[in-house]
């Protein structure tokens, strides 16, 4: 069983090396999609041996259904490129590789953040399970501006060994980042006709923090399961305040 590793990249020179390496003695091919670096990125990727395809942005989801397009084998293990395998995932992915299970079209893995120092394992980050490694005759990735989700016919069999997600570097990156995602998100639901109702944006982010930080056991995390969830519940409330202010203007 042969793997392809998926990375889209954009000026990832912090992340990319760590997770190239985390996989690199896994797959048999690195299949880099870059829409524009200008620091580091490529040369990092060309110490990989990987195959570069220079792709202007096509917006998340299309610029992953690119990289499939490039991918030559049947196994693709897609990562963003502030992820990484732990080393309990490599293990199973492993196994897998060399005794594959007949009928199993993808597996799924849970994710944990690297948040403020420490490991985030409760509240709404975890354990965010997601299909990264898939058969690519039986996949495609669908969704809108903001998330992409991979569509995939057949089983799913689930992991336990974790994706490590490096995503935020501080509590202040995490709530530029949010406010970005919540306008792409707005932007997405005026384009497919989709309106507020009255005091969504109050009642959305009032459960966004309570679910996170209650039902979810946010708490246990303290100070940072706090500002993990009220971050959440402020960008919750962005989305639906600018989707509001886009049909007033309207």
């Amino acid at each position: 069983m042969k793997v392809s590793l998926l990375v889209i990249t954009l000026n990832e020179e912090t992340n990319l090396g760590r997770c190239l390496d985390s996989a690199k003695d896994l797959v048999d091919e690195i299949v880099i999609i870059d829409s524009g670096s200008t620091d580091d990125t490529k040369e990092i990727a060309k110490h990989h041996r990987a195959v570069w395809v220079d792709q202007p942005w096509l917006g998340y989801v299309g610029q992953k259904n690119a990289g499939l397009d490039r991918c030559t084998n049947e196994w693709v293990l897609s990562l963003d490129a502030d992820e990484a395998l732990s080393a309990r995932l490599k293990k199973e992915i492993s196994a897998i590789k060399f005794d594959p299970k007949p009928g199993i079209s993808g597996y799924s893995s849970p994710r944990c953040v690297f948040f403020e120092g420490k490991w985030i394992r409760h509240g709404d980050w975890y354990p965010d399970r997601l299909v990264r490694l898939f058969k690519r005759s039986k996949a495609e990735f669908r969704g809108d501006k903001v998330h992409e989700r991979l569509h995939l016919e057949g089983e799913v069999g689930q992991l336990n060994g974790e994706i490590e997600h490096y995503s935020f570097e501080s509590a202040e990156d995490q709530k530029k980042r949010m406010t970005h995602y919540s306008e792409l998100w707005a932007e997405s639901q005026f384009e497919n006709g989709n309106r507020p109702v009255i005091l969504s944006e109050y009642t959305h982010a009032f459960w966004s923090f309570f679910r996170g930080f209650f039902l979810r056991a946010g708490f246990m995390d303290g100070r940072v399961g706090w500002t993990i969830a009220a971050t959440n519940a402020s960008g919750v409330y962005i989305k639906y305040s600018r989707l509001r202010a886009m049909w007033k203007a309207k």
